[in-house]
């Protein structure tokens, strides 16, 4: 007869909210994890004999209970809060944009992230794909939950998903950065040196810092806080009744604005923050607080983002249109998209990338010339990009390869401090004291790893882990 042993670790205050079961049957052991409420993902172990499937259950169930992890009865926690926008998209009555090329992600998409080198998309679904600019698929992740976010911090790419974790995407595997608290139902994230700020479907917003401990919590003005951005001195949340602003260490308010209608997305420049409003509009406000600019739409905006400096700014309405205006407010086009509504979008050398209610990453030529083309309706015939069937996506993992050698890396170490376990450099020449931030699945008590490299963060006190990871033995 199979006999399962199911444990969970959640913390009201803290973060943590997931399961971990593991069934024995006969010779074969069946490991199932995810969030609470969730059915999770499973594996199936096949062993020599019943022996060993025990042997290896018993160790797994003790590294978990070393953890924190303790028996539990299943369904009597409740679910993690999961609220999606839900937008009915309609037609747009504008010419088309001129597309330059479609990657369809299978599932409605709000993660994107551009750069010089890579298009990424991330949809409900959980699957992040990696596209260059020329429309290659290079690869993909197929993370645990929805994909909430995608924001680059320096050289560190995350992923914040439904299930509350944000994964770090920047080695060769996913690997788990925070763990937000089960109670938030998260609606935006953003990061910046390490300090993540966090809103809310009730209009709270949070600041988290490198070890996913909370340095401040505040209930907002108003409810359903879509926007968060985050800079070197504030965290500045939107949500249904205007912008404010808040010091990232402390939490006080520093300034806010209220506004007609709801926040509904937002964006940031150097000097300024720019919010989406239900009011059919994009409002600039200055870092100091002070009123900016009015970019004035035809419907609803969902999502908006700049060119360098606000030399331009762009919006997507919920009539699948979007729009570019010049810095002072004057319109310079509205085109439709033929793909959805823009859920988020990004510029990036003269073409706006949009992802949308139907899935799509879509890659917009935004220069002059295609754009007073396609106000004639001529528009170039777009390249339909499809994965490759053979591509193996790759998942968030826990393991570690093995180094013998320290020589090519800095060695950091686990250590113990009461509830948590922290990891600190031994390697010559850095702060012995200051804690490391690393990933969260992989650290065994008195374990030692060999990273690829440590940077210091810009605000001092810790130390950032870059690349990938070893453990050293």
């Amino acid at each position: 007869m199979a006999q399962t042993t199911y444990l969970e670790l959640s913390e009201d205050t803290g973060s943590a909210h997931k399961f971990y079961e593991v069934t024995l049957d006969d010779n074969q052991m069946t490991v199932r994890y995810g969030r609470i409420g969730d059915a999770g993902q499973s594996k199936t172990t096949t062993y020599a004999d019943a022996a060993k499937a025990q042997a290896d259950a018993t160790k797994k169930i003790g590294e978990k209970v070393r953890k924190g992890y303790a028996p539990a009865v299943q369904g009597q926690r409740a679910a993690r809060s999961v609220t999606r926008r839900q937008i009915v998209s309609q037609r747009s009555t504008a010419k088309t944009a001129p597309v330059l090329w479609k990657y369809r992600s299978g599932a409605p998409a709000f993660g994107i992230f551009i750069d010089d080198d890579v298009c990424m998309v991330g949809n409900e679904r959980g699957a992040i794909t990696v596209l260059r600019h020329d429309a290659t698929v290079e690869r993909q992740f197929q993370l645990p939950d929805g994909v909430k976010c995608i924001v680059a911090d320096d050289a560190w790419i995350y992923a914040g998903c439904d299930d509350g974790n944000v994964y770090d995407l920047s080695g060769k595997v996913p690997r788990l950065a925070y763990a937000i608290a089960p109670d938030i139902d998260i609606y935006w994230l953003d990061i910046h040196d390490g300090i993540l700020g966090v809103s809310d479907a009730k209009g709270g917003v949070c600041s988290i810092d490198h070890e996913d401990e909370f340095l401040w919590r505040r209930q907002g003005r108003g409810a359903a806080g879509w926007m968060v951005r985050c800079d070197a001195t504030a965290v500045h949340h939107g949500h249904s009744r205007g912008v404010t602003s808040y010091d990232w260490r402390t939490g006080d308010e520093l300034w806010h604005q209220e506004t007609k209608g709801a926040v509904l997305f937002g964006w940031q420049e150097q000097d300024s923050v720019y919010a989406g409003m239900s009011s059919n509009s994009v409002l600039q406000f200055h870092k100091n607080g002070r009123a900016g600019v009015t970019y004035r739409c035809d419907d609803t905006i969902f999502s908006n983002a700049t060119a360098p400096d606000g030399r331009y700014v762009f919006a997507g309405d919920y009539r699948s249109s979007v729009y570019c205006f010049a810095a002072d407010g004057t319109r310079l086009w509205k085109l439709g998209t033929g793909c959805g509504s823009a859920y988020s979008m990004q510029y990036h050398d003269e073409k706006l990338y949009i992802v949308t209610t139907d899935g799509s990453l879509a890659c917009i030529d935004a220069s002059e010339s295609a754009v007073r083309a396609a106000e004639q309706g001529v528009v170039p015939d777009f390249v339909d990009v499809k994965a490759p069937s053979a591509m193996t996506s790759v998942a968030p993992s826990t393991t570690v390869e093995i180094a013998h050698d320290p020589a090519d890396g800095i060695v950091v170490e686990c250590v113990q401090e009461g509830a948590r376990l922290r990891i600190r450099v031994v390697s010559e020449g850095y702060h012995r004291d200051w804690q490391v931030q690393f990933p969260k699945g992989i650290r065994e008590p008195g374990a030692r790893y060999v990273v690829s490299s440590v940077r210091e963060s810009a605000r001092g006190g810790f130390y950032r882990a870059l690349g990938d990871i070893r453990k050293l033995v």
